[in-house]
């Protein structure tokens, strides 16, 4: 059931294995990488009482010495204090240019590692090995890295593509169903965006995804991989094509920004009210048919996501900070409020010039008590 999905960059080409079982073998894989046979394991406390003893053991057994350095679990350690915690380990345990450093977690420990990795004596390979759904499918494929910052999300990061990326799809099993759900919304937008027959798919597969269903979830996550892949091969630095994965990122950049990064609101949580937000506000603009968003809508609370900004986490939100986060994010431009919008389910566009009036009403229509 072991999928492989090659990211088409050129020199700085990389495989995306994606199947059960994959921790046990992930020694071999990664050996290739690993030409000091030094390999610098980056996680939360979490990940590692749960699973790095199978990862060493993998490691160990084919000839890598492992150093490790373990973070607090949680958002809050992508920030520069947690950067500055990994850099200063990486540092002290005496890594150098040649050696390789494994994110070994969520997307927490993927973009701050990844970030870490660009960074450490001027840029050190990496290898991502995602341990939740949501940085299965979405934030260990691409390259991008970043940490949050109180001005906003994501908006102190580089470019730096793994060298490699192993989904063990058997590690799921532990997430909590939360935190499965949360991931769950990076798949369905996929086909929100580009693929309407997919999304078609995950209406009628939802139930199965969510209990990682062997089959359904490896069938999931490799068509999430190979459709983010094939967007990163034609726009790496996205320049165009590629911010269309952040249909809803802008709503939920917000929320989430609001709500503080406390953990009270997942990313995945943040990003489906966002979706359905995305659609509504399509709607209002006459782009896309009011259906479409009730659609949208009734399929991500099926999913047992929160879509009524009133009942979410970090509520009540202010309409008044939720604009001035939107309009900070890394999309806008000379002032102007970038979304992602949608003439229909698959049919998403980039906005650079989306009417912040609109916004607004919608923004205060949804928070209103």
């Amino acid at each position: 059931m072991t999928h492989t999905t090659n990211v088409n960059l050129g020199a700085r080409a990389y495989d995306v294995h994606v199947g059960p079982g994959l921790l046990a073998r992930a020694g071999e894989l990664i050996a290739p990488f690993a030409p000091t046979r030094r390999v610098f394991v980056v996680t939360d406390e979490n990940v590692a009482r749960l699973h790095l003893p199978q990862l060493s053991a993998s490691l160990e057994a084919a000839g890598l010495a492992v150093h490790g350095v373990k973070l607090p679990a949680g958002e809050q350690s992508k920030s520069f204090s947690g950067l500055e915690q990994t850099l200063r380990a990486l540092l002290q345990l005496g890594i150098n240019r040649r050696d390789l450093i494994v994110a070994f977690g969520g997307g927490v420990i993927g973009d701050l590692a990844g970030l870490a990795a660009g960074l450490v004596k001027r840029g050190v390979d990496f290898v991502q090995i995602p341990t939740t759904l949501l940085a299965q499918v979405d934030s260990s494929v691409g390259g991008k890295t970043a940490i949050d910052t109180p001005e906003g999300k994501n908006l102190v990061g580089l470019m730096h593509q793994p060298r490699l990326v192993i989904a063990d799809t058997d590690v799921l099993a532990t997430l909590p169903e939360r935190e499965r759900r949360a991931g769950y919304a990076e798949i369905v937008k996929l086909g929100l965006i580009g693929d309407a027959p997919f999304f078609d798919w995950c209406e009628a597969h939802v139930a199965a995804i969510l209990a990682c269903e062997p089959e359904a979830i490896a069938a999931a996550v490799s068509k999430a991989v190979a459709f983010k892949a094939g967007v990163v091969e034609r726009d790496e630095t996205e320049q165009g094509e590629r911010a269309l994965l952040n249909l809803g990122h802008t709503f939920a950049h917000a929320l989430e920004g609001h709500a503080g990064y406390d953990g009270a609101l997942l990313h995945g949580e943040a990003v489906a009210a966002g979706m359905s937000l995305a659609f509504e506000l399509s709607a209002a603009l006459g782009l896309c048919r009011e259906a479409d968003a009730k659609r949208v809508r009734a399929h991500l609370e099926h999913a047992g996501f929160v879509t009524d900004l009133r009942q979410l986490p970090g509520a009540p939100f202010d309409v008044a900070r939720l604009m001035a986060l939107a309009a900070a994010d890394k999309k806008a431009q000379a002032g102007k409020l970038t979304f992602i919008l949608a003439r229909g389910i698959g049919r998403a566009f980039i906005e650079p010039d989306t009417p912040a009036d609109v916004v607004r009403e919608l923004l205060q229509t949804e928070t209103r008590s």
